[in-house]
């Protein structure tokens, strides 16, 4: 009969660690694409910052040569104050849309001033846009499919409990607007 017992414990005690080692193992996997998740939307943040920290030197060598469009150089600086105060995918697209919308009114100025698409600082500038635009879309997709593996892991089961054991929520794509999908013409 004491054979028995100890049988009976031996095997509670394997069951409870397989299961324990189990549970943790899913804890830690989803904790770490978790944290992939945030460090893709840290180098989104990176990218994007890159393209507002470009924005002033922008609006400056414009602002020589078309100093009566005020307009669009407010907007393009409306455009950079509304990337600095994004904090989530959803606001970061909304200051994308305003961002695309400002950059098709600057195409229209550069057309009325030759001088200026002539202009080595500006077509710099538009060079630095133009790979800065690259990376975002790039930092952005693999943000995107980090956000698609992390949804999917705790939406499967098992593994849906142990996410909702842990409060891991789904995370939010990073996504824009229908007339965003259209790529900014950059030929100045």
């Amino acid at each position: 009969m004491k054979k028995g017992v100890l049988i009976t414990i031996a095997v509670i005690v394997a069951i409870v660690f397989i299961v324990g080692s189990s549970l943790a193992g899913t804890y830690n996997r989803l904790a770490k694409m978790e944290e992939s998740v945030n460090s893709q939307w840290a180098q989104v943040e990176n990218v994007i910052k890159r393209r507002a920290d470009l924005i002033p030197n922008l609006v400056n060598t414009v602002k020589g040569y078309a100093s009566h469009e005020e307009e669009v150089l407010t907007k393009i600086t409306n455009a950079r104050a509304g990337f600095e105060s994004a904090r989530t995918p959803e606001e970061y697209a909304e200051a994308n849309a305003q961002f695309e919308s400002a950059m098709r009114s600057l195409n229209v100025v550069v057309e009325n001033y030759p001088e200026l698409k002539a202009n080595q600082n500006f077509l710099e500038l538009q060079a630095e846009l133009a790979g800065t635009e690259n990376r975002i879309s790039t930092e952005r997709m693999r943000y995107n499919d980090a956000v698609r593996e992390f949804n999917t892991a705790i939406r499967r089961f098992p593994t849906n409990i142990i996410a909702r054991l842990f409060g891991f929520e789904q995370k939010a794509y990073f996504q824009i607007d229908a007339e965003d999908m259209e790529v900014p013409e950059v030929n100045f």
